[in-house]
C-alpha cells in the first residue's frame, strides 16, 4: 500500500482552484469608459423649453371658455405675450386694446355673436339696462374664474403631455407640469399686482371701430358719471349691442352740448388729402373750431397759395399759426380768408367759447430739416407770448390755450396758460411741464408730406380731438388719431384723460388762469 502525504494531497485538492483562478485573471477586463454628462445648465434649458411649448399648445387646444357676457356670447383666452394687456375683438368691426395688466400673459375676449332673445329682452323692457352692469359684472367673474381654472389645467396637461413624449420618464413629465403650473401662477400673481381697472378710460381703437369712439362715451360723462371699472364695462357692453343692432351703419360721435370739442392738426406741408381728411373729421365729431399749428406750406411761396382755398369750406372756424415752412405771403392770405383766425405776436381772440393766443415761428427756413432747432430766437418768440399772456390775464380775459409751432417756443410759457399746441416734430407728444402747463405737440396731419417717402416706411398721419368743458375751458380729455401713411390703409384712435381731471383728483394750479 502506497501512503501518500498529506502535503501532497492538499496540493491535489487545491489545484481545480488554482487553474480557475489563473485562468480568470487571463480572461481580458472590460475597459471603463468615460460617458459625459448633460450640463445642468441644458437640462434646466431643455426643461424649460418643453413646460413653455408644452403650455403654448395646451392653451392653444382647450385653453379657452365660452361665456355669455349680458346679450353676447364671447369666447375668453389666455394668450402668451410680451406686454400683456386685454383685447377685445368685436368681429367684423375691429378691436379695442385696453393697458389692463402688466404680465407675460394677455387675455383675449372674442365678441362671437348678439344672442338674439337676450337683446330681444333688452329692447323690450328697457328698465333691465340699469341692472346690465351687475349682470356684466357677473358674467365677468364667472367666466375669469372659468377660464383660470381652464387654463391651469390646460398648461399643466400640455406640459406634462410633452415632457413624456419628449423624456419618456413620468418623474420629469410631472415636473414639466409642476412648473408649468408655477409659471402660470407666477403670470396670475403678476397680473393682479398691476391689474390697472381704469384702463378702460384709455382704450385703443383699431379697424373700423376706430370711426366709432363714442364706443365708451363723451368726455364730459367719462369724467363725471363713471368712477369704477364695472360701470364703464357696463356702458361698453351696452353700446356694443348698439353697434350690432345698427348693422348697416357705424353710429355717428354723439356731441355732448356741455363740451367743446376742438381739432388739431399741424404740419401739412402741401398733403392735398389731409383737407378731405379734416372735414370728414369735423363732421364725424361735431368739432367747434380747428386749430392750426403751422408748417401747412412747404415752401411759402405765392404759387402755393390756392392750396388754401379748401380752409372755406371745412365747416368750422380755423384757428392758424405761421411755421417755419410757412411764409409772410402765406399769412397775408390766410388772413383775407373768411373764417380764418391767424395769431402772432401774443395776439388773443375768443372763437367757438374758447380763447386763444398764439405767435408765429420767428424763422423762416423751408429747406431746414424736421429737427427741433431751439435756440435764441425761439425762445425769444416764447418769452414774447409769455408775456402777452401774462397781459391777458391783467386785462381780465385770460387765454385758455396758447399756440406756436415750435415745442422749444412753446415751454417758454410754462405757468402761464393751462394748455400750449405746438407742432414741428412730425409726432406727437403729451408732457405737463414744471409749472404746470401741459404742452400737446401734434404729429403730422399730411403724414410729413414729400417726406413721407424717404424712410423705410410712409409716415402716419395725425391729429387729435380735444374735448374742453364748457363752463371751466378745461381740458376733460382727448382722442389720439393716427392713419396708415402712403398706400396704407390703417387706422386708431386712442383715448386719454388728464389725471387732474380724473374723479377725485385735486384741481392744478394753473385752474385759476381760465376764470368763466
Amino acid at each position: 500500500m502506497v501512503r501518500v502525504p498529506v502535503a501532497a494531497l492538499n496540493r491535489i485538492r487545491r489545484a481545480p482552484h488554482a487553474l480557475s483562478r489563473r485562468r480568470r485573471t487571463r480572461r481580458p477586463q472590460p475597459a471603463v469608459e468615460l460617458v459625459p454628462q448633460p450640463r445642468p445648465w441644458a437640462r434646466a434649458l431643455g426643461l424649460v423649453t418643453v413646460v413653455l411649448a408644452g403650455a403654448w399648445l395646451g392653451l392653444l387646444i382647450v385653453g379657452n371658455v365660452r361665456v355669455p357676457v349680458g346679450p353676447m356670447d364671447t369666447t375668453m383666452t389666455l394668450r402668451p405675450s410680451l406686454t400683456g394687456g386685454t383685447k377685445i375683438n368685436v368681429s367684423p368691426l375691429g378691436a379695442l386694446s385696453l393697458d389692463s395688466h402688466v404680465a407675460p400673459v394677455r387675455l383675449d375676449v372674442n365678441v362671437d355673436q348678439l344672442d338674439p332673445v337676450r337683446s330681444q329682452a333688452l329692447v323690450d323692457h328697457p328698465e333691465r339696462i340699469t341692472g346690465l352692469q351687475d349682470e356684466v359684472t357677473r358674467d365677468v367673474e364667472q367666466g375669469t374664474l372659468d377660464l383660470a381654472v381652464r387654463s391651469c389645467v390646460a398648461v399643466v396637461s400640455g406640459a406634462t403631455a410633452l415632457g413624456l413624449a419628449v423624456y419618456r420618464r413620468p418623474r420629469r413629465a410631472l415636473a414639466a407640469g409642476g412648473l408649468a403650473l408655477a409659471l402660470l401662477a407666477a403670470c396670475g400673481g403678476t397680473a393682479y399686482a398691476t391689474w390697472n381697472p381704469k384702463s378702460v378710460l384709455e382704450p385703443r381703437f383699431s379697424g373700423l371701430l376706430s370711426s366709432a369712439p363714442s364706443l365708451v362715451g363723451n368726455a364730459r360723462s367719462i369724467v363725471t358719471e363713471f368712477d369704477v371699472y364695472q360701470q364703464e364695462l357696463a356702458r361698453l357692453v351696452t353700446n356694443v349691442t348698439k353697434l350690432y343692432d345698427v348693422t348697416s351703419t357705424l353710429p355717428t360721435y354723439s356731441p355732448d352740448p356741455s363740451t367743446i370739442r376742438v381739432l388739431h392738426v399741424s404740419d401739412i406741408h402741401l398733403n392735398p388729402a389731409s383737407w378731405k381728411i379734416i372735414a370728414s373729421l369735423v363732421e364725424q365729431y361735431k368739432v367747434n373750431v380747428i386749430v392750426d399749428s403751422g408748417d401747412t406750406m412747404d415752401h411759402g411761396t405765392a404759387a402755393e397759395n390756392g392750396f388754401l382755398d379748401p380752409i372755406a369750406d371745412l365747416g368750422a372756424p380755423y384757428v392758424w399759426v405761421r411755421g417755419n415752412h410757412d411764409s409772410l405771403l402765406t399769412q397775408r392770405y390766410l388772413e383775407r380768408m373768411k373764417n380764418v383766425h391767424v395769431l402772432d405776436e401774443g395776439h388773443a381772440e375768443t372763437v367757438a367759447g374758447l380763447r386763444f393766443a398764439g405767435i408765429g415761428d420767428p424763422q423762416f427756413t423751408p429747406d431746414r430739416s424736421t429737427q427741433p432747432s431751439g435756440g435764441a430766437a425761439e425762445e425769444l418768440a416764447g418769452a414774447r407770448l409769455a408775456s402777452a399772456l401774462r397781459d391777458q390775464k391783467a386785462a381780465g380775459a385770460p387765454v385758455d390755450v396758447a399756440i406756436a409751432h415750435e415745442p422749444s417756443a412753446a415751454r417758454g410759457t410754462d405757468g402761464e396758460v393751462p394748455l400750449v399746441l405746438a407742432g414741428h416734430l412730425h409726432h406727437e407728444g403729451t408732457e405737463v411741464m414744471k409749472y404746470g402747463t401741459r404742452l400737446r405737440v401734434e404729429g403730422s396731419t399730411g403724414g410729413s408730406g414729400l417726406r413721407a417717402v424717404e424712410g423705410k416706411y410712409p409716415d402716419p398721419i395725425e391729429a387729435s380731438i380735444l374735448y374742453f368743458d364748457r363752463d371751466s375751458r378745461r381740458l376733460q380729455a382727448w382722442d389720439e388719431i393716427e392713419l396708415g401713411g402712403l398706400g396704407l390703409t390703417t387706422a386708431e384712435v386712442s383715448r386719454h384723460l388728464p389725471k387732474e381731471n380724473q374723479p377725485g383728483a385735486p384741481q392744478s394750479p394753473t385752474s385759476s388762469t381760465s376764470a368763466p
